[in-house]
């Protein structure tokens, strides 16, 4: 069942399905193309506040899909099926958050190396900012399906999802982009810590906000 689920969840938002995974990297691109036009040519100065550019990108990048990740499930009764089926509002919710993070944070890892060119960082700056979003965009995917699931029974659920996941990702970027400040690698440790704590608490929270969604 886990396997059967998971495919589902992978064809939902890959690109290649119509899934619309494709629009995060995008944005996240475009922003490290734009942002050298906005301060200009100086190279120091690009070496210098791109790795906190790039981690700006990746936390508002997080936030476009999240309209998709529940509100249309609960919709069409998806859950009600699994549910019928065995499956517990936990299991959908872990299987969902895995399938998320595959379809969002590896693209985004990858798209780090042109945007890194585009921004001309430096080979450890970006070591530093691939092993940072390696470690903090697991956070950064149960920080939003926890979201979208809170707020899939509202009807301005998706304005309010992008309003609640900034501040409550603060932490991951604080340290994220202290790392790259710092020269420190340190601070990935701390991102990987806060990640690891969300992940193990998202499957609970989102399941519990489905049951109180499928109830409404």
């Amino acid at each position: 069942m886990i396997g059967s689920m998971l495919r589902r969840d992978l064809s939902k938002f890959f690109p290649f399905a119509g899934g619309g995974a494709a629009l995060p990297v995008v944005f996240f691109v475009a922003v490290a193309m734009l942002y050298p036009f906005a301060v200009g040519p100086d190279v120091n100065l690009l070496a210098r506040t791109g790795g906190g550019v790039v981690w700006i990108a990746a936390l508002l990048a997080a936030i476009l899909p999240l309209e998709k990740l529940v509100a249309q499930d609960i919709e069409l009764g998806t859950f009600d099926q699994l549910k019928l089926r065995g499956a517990t509002e936990e299991l959908m919710m872990a299987v969902r958050l895995i399938a998320h993070w595959l379809s969002f944070g590896p693209p985004l890892i990858l798209a780090t190396f042109p945007a890194a060119a585009l921004l001309a960082l430096d080979g450890p700056t970006v070591q530093l900012l691939v092993l940072g979003l390696l470690a903090g965009t697991p956070g950064l995917a149960a920080i939003g399906l926890m979201i979208a699931a809170l707020t899939a029974s509202l009807r301005a659920g998706a304005a309010l999802s992008g309003l609640l996941l900034i501040p409550l990702a603060l932490p991951i970027l604080i340290f994220g982009s202290g790392a790259l400040a710092r020269s420190d690698a340190a601070s990935i440790g701390f991102v990987a810590a806060i990640s690891l704590l969300l992940v193990a608490l998202a499957p609970f929270a989102a399941g519990a906000a489905i049951r109180a969604a499928r109830e409404v």
